[in-house]
């Protein structure tokens, strides 16, 4: 099974750029906390911090699962919790991908609930909203992306090809 490149390494780059000046304005002189959605956001949250100029932000992730071979299970379970104490902080979620908005929507409302922060934003690279299956949006988006199944750049297909420097779409 092959792939097509979709959106360049060059297009990713400008608009994480592009993201992190957002979130800076966000962030303003306050601290703040990035938590990243292990594993597809990895590539996506580390290209995003360095770009950040604030001296002033901490880091910190959590991890999910909610899909089983490629297909959304419709259940989240949280496997890896924050290890920082985020109440009372800003904190924006760093994810690859907002789709169903199943696993995002879980995730924000465990944040809020437990960890209640002062105030969350959600910055995701893709935004697929016609899988949506939930009313859902980020704050912060870097493309809005037609209904294709996309690898590279962090996201993957059955763990492989998160490596790619652009995003893919696979060959049926």
């Amino acid at each position: 099974m092959g792939h097509r490149v979709y959106i360049s390494a060059d297009k990713i780059k400008t608009k994480v750029k592009e993201l992190a000046a957002e979130l800076e304005k966000f962030i303003g002189d306050d601290e703040a906390v990035l938590i990243a959605n292990l594993k597809g956001s990895v590539v996506f949250f580390a290209d995003i911090i360095r770009e950040i100029k604030s001296e002033r932000i901490m880091l910190d992730f959590l991890s999910t699962e909610s899909y089983v071979n490629n297909e959304s299970s419709g259940a989240v379970k949280i496997t890896r919790d924050l290890s920082l104490e985020i109440s009372g902080k800003k904190v924006v979620l760093i994810e690859d991908i907002l789709d169903t908005g199943l696993t995002l929507d879980h995730i924000i409302r465990y944040i809020r609930d437990i960890h209640e922060p002062s105030q969350m934003k959600v910055c995701v690279l893709l935004d697929k909203p016609q899988n949506r299956k939930i009313e859902l949006e980020a704050d912060f988006v870097g493309f809005t992306i037609e209904n294709e199944f996309v690898i590279g750049y962090g996201l993957d297909n059955n763990e492989y090809s998160r490596n790619l420097p652009y995003i893919a779409v696979l060959k049926q």
